[in-house]
């Protein structure tokens, strides 16, 4: 069983930067590939990046490419997703999640989640 705890949300103006991290704790957090999801209020659930567990290779959906960036860090077993150029249709509660499949991750039905962290963009 993996147990994941995000962190970093918070209140920030249009333009700023945000960093995100994922705590994972439990099985081998090396072998499992890592994801963020998205959820504003009345909104459907949104894939945001995800991380492969071995190559490193990253997927990050084009509505926030070249704003977002996906990274771990093995040894801290934790996932990070640097949010830069934040716009007030960012704001949403960000979701960790983990699965041993990528496209798992990347189809929002991986095995494990976080509780989500709020992030909040004013204009």
């Amino acid at each position: 069983h993996v147990q994941l705890v995000e962190s970093g949300g918070g209140l920030v103006q249009a333009g700023g930067s945000l960093r995100l991290s994922c705590a994972a704790s439990g099985r081998t957090f090396s072998s499992y590939a890592m994801g963020w999801f998205r959820q504003a209020p009345g909104k459907e659930r949104e894939f945001v990046a995800a991380v492969a567990w071995s190559s490193g290779y990253t997927y990050v959906s084009d509505s926030v490419k070249g704003r977002f960036t996906i990274s771990r860090d093995n040894a801290k077993n934790t996932v990070y997703l640097q949010m830069n150029s934040l716009k007030p249709e960012d704001t949403a509660v960000y979701y960790c999640t983990a699965d041993a499949r990528f496209r798992m991750v990347v189809a929002g039905d991986g095995d494990y989640w976080g509780q989500g962290t709020q992030v909040t963009v004013s204009s």
